[in-house]
């Protein structure tokens, strides 16, 4: 009887989850004009499996015929595909941003059509929400997130006015108003440095949003959006980008505190 209510505590969790992150797409999509898509996702990964005397790959069940031809092979004639938590879905074994990224559709597929949004989760409840940045779109700021989390106490102190984060277990991002590659240049040209640390999300690019989950866990809201706001506020790129390359330099004796 537990294994029963939990089997339910379980789905209805599921549900839920699935619900919002629909719910998130629309509003991302409709109410705040940002074109979205949905993400490759994770899948579990390959189980062990044993190989026959003659090193013959035996099939377990559960296990796809390309999913047994690759992975290498183990003492004591095993053969292991995957780590020990969630594989990217995409065909790429060696896959550095696993489920954190567009598949099919490809990126240029972003769209803020309410019916293709639906479309799209209805058959993939469990896609992460893809935010194709530039354009009309926001651009981000990226850091690590022990960076980040430091960056952000940086930057209230000095009084600066932010918009939305987004964060992940390993890195943090400071949503921004659209910029196009060519004004990047030209900012970051005329900085004698730059942390090295930060990465820059613009056109042609993308940026995962809540409530997804992707390899690296669970995206989440560090500074969430203003409840019921029409469209969140952004602030310029240049700005952010002038007050984390202070915060960076503004260490006693030298040195980055942005440099992780």
């Amino acid at each position: 009887m537990r294994e029963i209510l939990g089997r339910r505590r379980r789905y209805r969790f599921r549900r839920k989850a699935r619900a919002a992150r629909l719910d998130a797409a629309v509003t991302f999509a409709v109410r705040w004009d940002w074109p979205v898509l949905p993400g490759v996702g994770v899948q579990e990964p390959a189980r062990t499996t044993k190989t026959s005397g003659r090193g013959r790959l035996m099939a377990m069940p559960g296990i796809g015929r390309a999913e047994r031809s690759g992975g290498a092979d183990r003492p004591g004639g095993a053969t292991r595909t995957g780590g020990d938590g969630p594989v990217c879905a995409c065909p790429d074994t060696g896959c550095v941003v696993p489920g954190a990224h567009p598949l099919d559709p490809g990126l240029l597929a972003a769209t803020t059509d309410e019916r293709m949004i639906r479309w799209w989760w209805t058959r993939r409840p469990d896609a992460p929400i893809v935010l194709a940045t530039g354009g009309r779109a926001p651009c981000a700021v990226s850091l690590p997130a022990l960076a980040g989390a430091r960056a952000l106490l940086a930057l209230d102190g000095m009084g600066m006015r932010l918009g939305p984060v987004v964060a992940t277990p390993t890195r943090w991002s400071i949503l921004v108003a659209p910029y196009d590659l060519e004004r990047l240049g030209e900012l970051l040209y005329a900085k004698d440095s730059v942390p090295s640390s930060l990465r820059f999300h613009g056109e042609g690019g993308y940026l995962l949003l809540p409530p997804s989950v992707a390899g690296a866990g669970q995206v989440r809201w560090e500074r969430a959006p203003l409840a019921g706001s029409a469209r969140p506020w952004l602030p310029d790129v240049e700005a952010v980008v002038d007050a984390l390359v202070e915060a960076s330099t503004a260490t006693p004796g030298g040195g980055s505190r942005l440099a992780y």
